[in-house]
């Protein structure tokens, strides 16, 4: 198999300022999940030789980065090998990552570079890459920068200490410049939403919203603003995490599960900034949300009787999809991880929706919209497209941030908070009957081990089918784009729809089986199914 330094979302891993030779940072990335600027340096270098440019024109890339102790760091060597090679830099200094995406159309960029590891830990750091258009990388772009950086560290490159210096440095700087453009984006897209999904009524200020609201924006480029920018449409509103020791440490949405659930005391003496200060609410009252480090996801959580719970992705994806009905047909994405139950439930809206399954990672939602729409994203209005993952990542369409005209997508995790929000007066009567399903992780997976020529893929293979058929599912398997090495048996009775799938992690070293069933379908054979295939791959992988 070919070397790919790329995971699910860019690259990430534990980041060492440590000086090292190219093929040490090579080692250290692949063998011990560890960055270092030497390899930063060669990545800068390998994705200036891969763009795809005319003859004559050079590269303008934008880079943008969150809170972490050695981003800046990394910024600089990464910066270093993209000038070595031709490409102009302009540094847009801390962000969230779709303000990345908005930076890539502010300065006519040709790639958008984001440093950051998103929810992972802050001793983590890494680097998400975006074309022209808004888009991140593709899978055959990454593979050919691994090519090309391989190639490269077979190469004499020294360069002097005072060249480094010079070229480490970028050509512009525009440090604060995301603090206001993501928030004038954020107020168009406000009013845009508006028209689809909803307003802020005052219904939902003596209702829904009549406490205050927690907001924990993980310690990121959002807890200086966001609160304020609610409060200022009429939700009051406050921000928790800036209390927080370090982005991420013991804030954000990195600590919660779709699935999480707490008691009043389980909160109470939680270590996570926003669990032990929400308010005890109404069963279904939202009482807080949360976002991860780089602000590319959302996560509500909703008072019940006894505590809390987590409304996920999927439970937004119904709200908007409701709440937007009225706007006609949408084109609807989600991942092979959320709620088989949404195919049915986005169907019953409008009988012309249309429903995609893709990878997990939300740029192959946002591949499939793209593909699925096509010219509709030259249009003046809105398009009516809608990407989700349970984890919280929603791709909605996001205007030209200077107006120029057209539609991206992105995951914006301060766009969804507002576009759910704004859904909630619309979605009132809300009927959406989940189904079931759950996720374990074999951690410290030799994920190597695991992919479709292994034996053990093949026996598992075989064995689901077998067992769905006991079950009295027909079963097949099925290939998804973007995920290579995953193993996803479908299977379907009258009773309804079963999805069985395993897959490594992009980003650690776990590898994670995800069993989803549709509402009635008695879980236990299936549960009992699922923790038997985990102690066989545990075996295989560990």
């Amino acid at each position: 198999m070919s070397t790919s330094f790329f995971g699910t979302d860019g690259i990430r891993g534990q980041t060492s300022l440590d000086e090292v030779d190219e093929e040490e940072a090579i080692h250290r990335l692949l063998e011990q999940r560890t960055l270092t600027p030497a390899f930063m340096r060669i990545l800068g270098e390998a994705l200036s030789h891969t763009s795809e440019l005319p003859p004559g024109v050079s590269a303008r890339v934008v880079i943008g980065w969150d809170v972490r102790p050695h981003n800046e760091a990394l910024v600089a060597a990464l910066t270093l090998g993209l000038r070595l090679t031709g490409s102009e830099v302009v540094h847009i200094g801390q962000c969230a990552t779709p303000s990345l995406h908005a930076a890539v159309f502010a300065f006519e960029a040709t790639m958008g570079c984001m440093i950051t590891a998103s929810h992972n830990p802050v001793s983590d750091s890494g680097i998400k890459v975006f074309d022209a258009a808004g888009y991140k990388s593709t899978r055959d772009f990454e593979q050919e920068v691994s090519r090309t950086l391989l190639a490269l560290s077979q190469e004499d490159r020294e360069v002097d200490q005072i060249d480094r210096e010079m070229l480490a440095a970028a050509d512009e700087r525009h440090d604060g410049w995301a603090l206001q453009a993501h928030q004038d984006w954020l107020a168009e897209r406000w009013k845009m939403f508006e028209h689809h999904f909803g307003g802020f009524a005052e219904s939902m200020r003596q209702g829904q919203f009549a406490q205050p609201f927690i907001l924990d924006c993980a310690g990121g480029f959002g807890a200086s603003w966001l609160a304020d920018f609610l409060a200022a449409r009429g939700l009051l509103c406050t921000e928790v995490s800036g209390s927080a020791p370090a982005l991420n440490d013991g804030c954000g949405a990195g600590d919660f599960s779709p699935t999480g659930t707490w008691t009043h005391e389980e909160a109470k003496n939680a270590r996570h900034a926003l669990l032990n200060v929400l308010p005890k609410g109404r069963p279904g009252q939202w009482v807080g949300a949360a976002l991860d480090g780089d602000g590319d996801r959302c996560l509500l959580i909703e008072a019940t009787e006894r505590g809390y719970r987590v409304v996920d992705g999927d439970g937004f994806a119904a709200r908007l999809m409701e709440a937007g009905r009225s706007s006609g047909p949408w084109t609807f994405a989600a991942s092979i991880e959320s709620d088989v139950a949404l195919s049915s439930y986005v169907h019953s809206m409008h009988e012309d929706n249309s429903v995609i399954e893709t990878a997990v990672g939300d740029r192959w939602l946002s591949f499939a919209l793209r593909a699925k729409q096509g010219h509709h994203f030259d249009s003046e209005d809105m398009p009516t497209v809608l990407g989700i993952e349970d984890s919280g990542h929603v791709v909605l369409p996001a205007p030209h941030p200077l107006g120029k005209g057209g539609w991206s997508l992105v995951g914006d995790g301060a766009a969804t908070l507002c576009a759910v929000i704004l859904s909630t007066d619309r979605t009132r009567a809300h009927h959406f009957e989940r189904g079931w399903k759950q996720r374990v992780s074999i951690q410290d997976s030799h994920r190597e081990r695991w992919h479709r020529d292994a034996d053990v893929f093949k026996e598992i293979s075989r064995t689901l089918c077998q067992r769905f058929a006991d079950l009295g599912f027909d079963a097949t398997e099925r290939r998804i784009e973007g995920e290579d090495n995953l193993l996803l048996i479908h299977g379907e009775s009258s009773a309804g729809v079963v999805s069985f799938g395993i897959r490594n992690s992009g980003t650690q070293a776990k590898t994670s089986l995800s069993l989803r069933l549709s509402p009635g379908i008695e879980s236990a054979p299936f549960a009992s199914l699922l923790e038997e295939t985990k102690g066989t791959l545990a075996n295989a992988l560990q």
